[in-house]
């Protein structure tokens, strides 16, 4: 589970305005997510919409950088397998396609990926009833979506992208930025389709305070105190390091990074 857990979304954009980079302190590391008790109490309780015995729940997950956001969709009762899930993210486990992907476009997994389906990395979800017909029109689209969809690129399109696609094919709203934090995309996403249209205005306040929250990311949580480096996975002590802005990369220890979280 550990080894291949690197996040493999993007919510940023590189070349957003200064501006907006300094307002969101997006910094972006890779390397394994981290199993903790705290990382539990960052899930929010699922909402559900519309009726049918079939859904699609759109979620966000932990990881040591900003996030993951996909969609997992099946029949109710039935648990969901990985052929079950549809996200974007850089093709293989190897970081260095990740790291590439805030240059250039890089080719694409669409699928499963590690740590998709345990609870205990979700942070946020929300789940839509739908018909069985709809269903079927819905995970056609997906397919077509999946099939189409040929390279991850930070600036192009990344995994908040792609999971909005599908949300307008099944007539819901979507965040109107994809620049955000997948927590807050998703979080987002469920208050504006369940009675709450105040929601679309309190997107960037939401994703400057994910900021500073100590479970957003693996780094933020070593930074808290809520976990220590020696707890970490083999392999993860020296993670690449990207920095949205003056992007550099480099490969200092977790335990030594200085600065906020979104540094």
């Amino acid at each position: 589970m550990y080894r291949n857990l690197i996040n493999r979304c993007s919510s940023t954009r590189l070349l957003i305005p200064l501006a907006m980079i300094a307002l969101t302190g997006l910094g972006v590391s890779v390397a394994s997510a981290q199993t903790s008790s705290q990382s539990q109490n960052t899930r929010s309780a699922t909402a559900t919409s519309g009726s049918g015995q079939y859904y699609f729940e759109f979620r966000s997950r932990q990881s040591w950088d900003y996030g993951h956001t996909f969609v997992v969709f099946g029949r109710v009762g039935e648990a969901p397998s990985k052929k079950n899930v549809a996200g974007l993210s850089p093709k293989g486990d190897d970081p260095k396609m990740w790291v590439m992907g805030h240059y250039v476009p890089v080719p694409s997994d669409t699928g499963w990926t590690d740590g998709d389906l345990e609870d205990r990395y979700i942070t946020s979800r929300y789940r839509v009833l739908v018909s069985k017909e709809r269903y079927d029109r819905t995970v056609a689209y997906i397919r077509q979506l999946q099939a189409k969809s040929t390279t991850w690129s930070v600036e192009l399109y990344n995994c908040n992208a792609f999971v909005a696609d599908i949300a307008h094919f099944m007539g819901l709203q979507a965040p109107s930025s994809t620049w955000i934090y997948p927590k807050v995309f998703v979080s987002n996403m469920r208050k504006i389709n369940t009675g709450h249209p105040e929601a679309a205005n309190e997107l960037v306040s939401e994703n400057v305070k994910e900021m500073s929250n100590p479970t957003r990311d693996g780094r933020a949580m070593i930074n808290a105190g809520l976990i220590h480096p020696g707890s970490a996975p083999a392999g993860s002590a020296s993670p690449p390091h990207v920095t949205i802005g003056a992007v550099r990369v480099s490969n200092r220890p977790a335990s030594s990074a200085g600065g906020s979280p979104g540094e």
